[in-house]
């Protein structure tokens, strides 16, 4: 009876084993796919807003003319002058076009300042002989970047995608009025009962030539939306500060006229990018 039975269980052992290996077989065919890269990237339109901080601002002298009397009193550079470290805020609108390659149109709006001081060997209008005159100088500005840029993006790991840029545009610049406070100094004469009024003329605007070069780094937050982290150089050109004449109480008319010469910020921004669709 043993011997009967022990053949027939074998049978039913081996056919339960292979029921279970063909279903075992079946689940692993029909298993989802399971992406390994970390990282979605959504292809299509995007928009984006950026905050910025200019950690530094580079610039050349900007320069400045006085014209009284018919003939030139100050002509030259300011011998010192210090830009405000602005912040900016932006927004923008791109494509991504494939895994690598993406661009977008950005304006970027921000405002600062501008205070500088010169030194003249002459005596300031009107003031005594044997003095030299110091005038200090400021003036408020605000300015927006239109840029088009285009973008590298290096592979994605673990959901980091650092990416390369560059962009090129225009800069709408508008200054303020420009104001200038003459101070006698005595030096080998008297300043005594020497005071003057501040002199204040009209800011000039234009559209001024401006590239950037960017790197960074942008961090899924979602397979939509990332949180774009980087770093902005960006050179702006020149231009026209101000001009315009002003009248000095007991001088009559002055002329005075100026230019900037750009500067170049590094900025730190964060920003994020959504993709639309």
């Amino acid at each position: 009876m043993f011997r009967r039975i022990a053949p027939l269980g074998i049978a039913i052992l081996a056919g339960l084993v292979a029921t279970s290996v063909t279903a075992s077989d079946l689940d692993i065919i029909n298993a989802p796919e399971i992406d390994v890269s970390g990282s979605t990237v959504a292809e299509g339109w995007y928009i984006r807003g950026d905050l910025g901080y200019s950690g530094w601002v580079k610039h050349d002298k900007p320069n400045y003319r006085i014209d009284a009397f018919g003939a030139t009193f100050a002509d030259g550079d300011f011998d010192n002058a210090r830009f405000s470290k602005p912040i900016s805020y932006g927004v923008g609108m791109g494509y991504q076009f494939n895994n690598f390659l993406r661009a977008d149109l950005t304006t970027d709006f921000f405002n600062g300042s501008l205070r500088g001081s010169s030194n003249l060997d002459s005596p300031c209008i009107a003031a005594p002989a044997g003095t030299t005159c110091r005038l200090g100088q400021k003036a408020d500005y605000s300015a927006a970047h239109f840029l088009a840029n285009g973008y590298v993006d290096l592979g994605t790991y673990a959901g980091i995608t650092p990416y390369v840029g560059a962009g090129a545009g225009v800069t709408y610049m508008k200054w303020d009025s420009f104001r200038t406070q003459a101070n006698c100094q005595n030096d080998t004469g008297s300043c005594a009962g020497a005071t003057f009024d501040e002199l204040r003329v009209k800011g000039d605007d234009s559209w001024r030539f401006t590239y950037a070069l960017m790197a960074g780094a942008a961090i899924d937050l979602t397979e939509r939306v990332k949180l774009d982290l980087g770093y902005r150089f960006s050179d702006m050109a020149g231009g026209k500060a101000f001009g315009g004449t002003a009248e000095v109480p007991g001088v009559g008319s002055v002329s005075v006229k100026g230019r900037d010469e750009g500067f170049q910020k590094h900025e730190f921004r964060a920003g994020i990018r959504v993709t639309t669709w």
